[in-house]
């Protein structure tokens, strides 16, 4: 599990991407798309004479959105934000409070970014990206994602601990989505706690408190304190992240071991 970008695992601090190594990425992603587009066109050129022109013209623009969308949406969907640019640059997409992009965020990315990269010539994808602070482009704003550097990145900060004493309750909790301003600030305030005046710490504590309380219910044992509470919803949600990821590899591997089997059958032919 150590390669894989959980909710609250994440790092916090992961710098974002520098324009250059989002350039040279997409560089070497548009590179890949193009290829397999001329290899699908080829291929379709081989059923010229059983298409006519109007089937031949639709299938091809079926080819290219696949390509520069459906390709990159599945990529992303299934790597936790990284494509084969990024991978090669050590770049990661991930939501704007630091978890990992899931198939709603690789589609607005892939559909906006269709129009912004290739039917726009990736104009307003620079232009975004100067202005924004984390050099984003109008595929991230719309998603609620950017881009990180992981390659060189220092180690991660520890996750939030569960306080025992709420860990029944937690376990029984429904967990809203969370805003992804206030998870953020919500791991940020934990991660510097310890170092800041008690005063601002008790006064911030329980304003955050304030704030994710309509997103949890039913509401905290009276009495809680505010950081217990709010260690004890991270905690948590990171929690069930790691179970549905758990539960995606497994899957993934029974679905391979099946493939395995129906390979080895098909290898070996009819018995008598």
């Amino acid at each position: 599990m150590s390669d894989v970008v959980t909710g609250e695992a994440v790092r916090l601090e992961l710098p974002a991407a520098t324009f250059a190594s989002r350039a040279v990425s997409g560089a070497i992603d548009l590179a890949a798309r193009l290829a397999l587009l001329v290899l699908a066109l080829v291929a379709l050129s081989e059923l010229g004479a059983v298409l006519d022109e109007a089937a031949a013209a639709a299938l091809s623009l079926v080819l290219l959105v696949a390509a520069f969308v459906g390709v990159p949406v599945l990529e992303e969907s299934l790597s936790r934000g990284r494509s084969l640019g990024k991978r090669a640059m050590g770049l990661r997409a991930v939501r704007d409070d630091g978890g990992p992009v899931r198939f709603r965020h690789a589609l607005v990315r892939g559909l906006v970014g269709f129009v912004e990269l290739v039917v726009l010539f990736g104009v307003p994808a620079l232009l975004c990206s100067l202005v924004s602070e984390r050099g984003k482009r109008l595929g991230d704003v719309a998603a609620g994602t950017y881009v990180v550097r992981e390659r060189g990145a220092g180690p991660a900060g520890p996750p939030a601990q569960m306080p025992p004493q709420l860990a029944a309750w937690a376990a029984a909790a429904d967990l809203g989505r969370l805003p992804d301003g206030l998870a953020l600030a919500v791991r940020q305030f934990l991660g510097r706690a310890p170092t800041m005046n008690p005063a601002a710490r008790r006064s911030m504590g329980l304003d955050l408190a304030r704030a994710l309380a309509p997103h949890v219910s039913p509401a905290a044992p009276v009495g809680t304190d505010p950081e217990a509470f709010l260690a004890a919803v991270l905690a948590e949600r990171r929690r069930r992240d790691l179970q549905r990821l758990a539960r995606e590899q497994d899957l993934r591997r029974r679905l391979s071991d099946v493939d395995s089997v129906e390979h080895a059958l098909r290898r070996a032919g009819p018995t008598s």
